[in-house]
């Protein structure tokens, strides 16, 4: 667990170093300032609201405690053995196997998941998947995301002032250290917003690692989130219908697998760790502890 955090704090101290230096590259303090703020305050927004936001737009209905009391005794459980209050346990009117947690604290979470994955799902694999949404949960994996997406944020918006700056410029004829500029907008521009992707990516990976992590520490059951990743995944790689695709994309982050299909090249720009990856930690794990 330690080497994940670990790995997340350098990500994270990465991030600021690039947005210190498109800051200085961009040439002055206002411009940074002011994109600091826009991030602040979009991400402010999200972190505050995003829970809500997220699950209106997948159609969340609250999960019936009646109807699915082994559910909440299983997250009643685990949350016993996290030291988390209990969040709120939403249902998510899709076929699409799939489940997500999200909420700024222990306090104010929640945790969805669809119907498609009642169905295909035995009780232990529910279980297991539970474990690392309240993992998320524990870690407190939505605040870390939301401080990555301020810095990856603010830097993206000062690559896009310097290309207008040195647009503008252009105009105006000032053409003195010209060449010099435009390794500036180079660099700023296209580099450093890249490189805050990759960074950020990098830390939306090493969090699923560490819930999965965290998830099999607590339920003591490692091969059943393997078990249940493996289904999920060829639940999705067999191309079952997205009924909100536009949303879904939009959020893709937050579920436990990635919700579509794709090439071997669009995973390397997936938020999510391939799966054969993580079932194979999971099952090292399970011969290590187990």
């Amino acid at each position: 667990m330690f080497k994940h955090t670990f790995t997340t704090f350098m990500l994270l101290a990465g991030l600021g170093t690039l947005f210190v230096s498109c800051g200085y590259l961009l040439g002055g303090a206002s411009g940074m300032t002011i994109a600091l703020i826009m991030a602040l305050v979009i991400n402010t927004i999200t972190l505050f609201f995003g829970d809500s936001i997220v699950l209106t737009i997948m159609s969340a209905q609250p999960l019936e405690r009646e109807t699915h009391s082994k559910i909440y005794d299983m997250t009643a459980d685990l949350c016993h053995e996290m030291q988390i209050p209990l969040p709120r346990l939403w249902l998510l009117p899709s076929q699409t196997a799939n489940a997500f947690a999200t909420g700024r604290s222990p306090a104010h979470s929640s945790v969805a998941i669809s119907t498609g994955l009642l169905t295909i799902l035995e009780s232990h694999e529910v279980r297991g998947v539970i474990a690392h949404e309240l993992s998320h949960i524990k870690n407190r994996d939505i605040l870390v995301a939301t401080s990555a997406a301020t810095l990856a944020t603010a830097i993206s918006y000062l690559g896009h002032m310097t290309q207008r700056m040195f647009f503008w410029q252009a105009l105006s004829g000032n053409n003195r250290n010209r060449q010099g500029n435009i390794v500036g907008v180079l660099v700023s521009a296209i580099v450093m917003p890249l490189a805050a992707m990759i960074v950020q990516l990098g830390i939306s990976r090493s969090r699923e690692y560490l819930a999965d992590e965290t998830g099999a520490h607590y339920s003591h059951d490692p091969l059943a989130l393997a078990s249940a990743l493996e289904k999920l995944h060829n639940h999705t790689q067999h191309g079952f219908a997205q009924e909100n695709a536009t949303a879904t994309t939009s959020i893709s982050s937050l579920f436990i697998v990635h919700p579509f299909s794709a090439s071997s090249v669009m995973e390397l720009f997936s938020t999510h760790p391939p799966i054969h990856k993580r079932v194979a930690r999971l099952r090292a794990l399970y011969e290590k502890r187990f």
